[in-house]
């Protein structure tokens, strides 16, 4: 009897351990930016881990590798990602970027903010940002070649569809 009850005592315990792995699995980092009405297509494969603040917003996105993610998109732009993103995210907003820059010209530019307003999102490096559509950020790039790897494949552009308009922001 005494047997049966132990039995029956470890069965109880390995449901309630396989049903609240399940239950209260953490979501993807991909998920959590749905959360906050972003598109997955922000962050690059390969977060491993990360942190959020649900009462303040500050997060931590951790990439796998020891170096840098970098990519271009556009034909004209080339971003990188350090191993480590940290910032603020809110509804449509992240604030406080940091581990994510563009290369303008010759020079790499940290992004600091990006803002969702309808069907576009706007990266800003300061007093100047940049508006894509939402539908370019539907999948997540790959670190090194983009959305231009061999094995996989390419979104294509349809003709007529909205390109990055750079602007000077604020009351210039």
């Amino acid at each position: 009897m005494l047997a049966h009850r132990r039995l029956l005592l470890l069965l109880l315990a390995a449901a309630a351990a396989a049903t609240g792995g399940t239950a209260f699995a953490k979501k993807t980092a991909y998920e959590v930016l749905a959360d906050y009405d972003f598109p997955p297509g922000i962050l690059p494969k390969g977060v491993v881990s990360y942190t959020l603040d649900n009462a303040t917003g500050a997060f931590t996105a951790t990439l796998d590798g020891s170096s840098s993610c970098e990519f271009s998109i556009e034909g004209s732009y080339t971003l990188r990602y350090k191993t480590e993103i940290t910032g603020t995210i809110a509804t449509d907003h992240l604030t406080d970027l940091e581990g994510v820059s563009v290369k303008v010209l010759l020079f790499w530019l940290d992004i600091v903010e990006v803002t969702r307003s309808g069907d576009s999102l706007e990266f800003s490096i300061g007093i100047v940002s940049a508006d894509f559509g939402i539908d370019n950020f539907l999948e997540s790039p790959t670190c090194g070649c983009g959305f231009d790897c061999d094995d996989r494949l390419v979104l294509q552009k349809q003709p007529g569809g909205a390109t990055a308009k750079l602007r000077l922001r604020g009351a210039f």
